[in-house]
């Protein structure tokens, strides 16, 4: 008799809880995604190699390009090329060094 009378069934075998819990985690899953939190986002090391390497091909492309039209301006071909290749160079790697170097917080 007692154990046909009426009551609580334990939390963890009711199937409306299970059910509940399975929709709450979905839910959340959801969420996340929406909220860009599951996204990896990129380490400083890869965010810097792209920066140096945005850096040596902009110097590089950039003087070129200056050097090859005013080459093409002044018909001194290739001279300012040269000039200008040599000077994107340096400035490419002057950035590159300013990129790596840390700053020492003052003591």
């Amino acid at each position: 008799m007692v154990a046909d009378g009426p009551g609580q069934d334990p939390a963890g075998e009711d199937a409306r809880i299970t059910s509940l819990e399975e929709r709450i985690a979905r839910a959340e899953a959801v969420e996340k995604v929406r909220q860009g939190a599951v996204e990896q986002q990129a380490d400083d090391g890869s965010r810097l190699g792209n920066r140096v390497l945005a850096e040596l091909i902009g110097g590089l492309v950039g003087g070129a390009l200056i050097g090859w039209v005013l080459d093409r301006l002044f018909g001194t071909s290739p001279w300012l090329l040269l000039v200008f290749l040599g000077l994107g160079i340096v400035a490419a790697f002057r950035n590159i060094i300013r990129l790596t170097t840390t700053k020492r917080p003052p003591e």
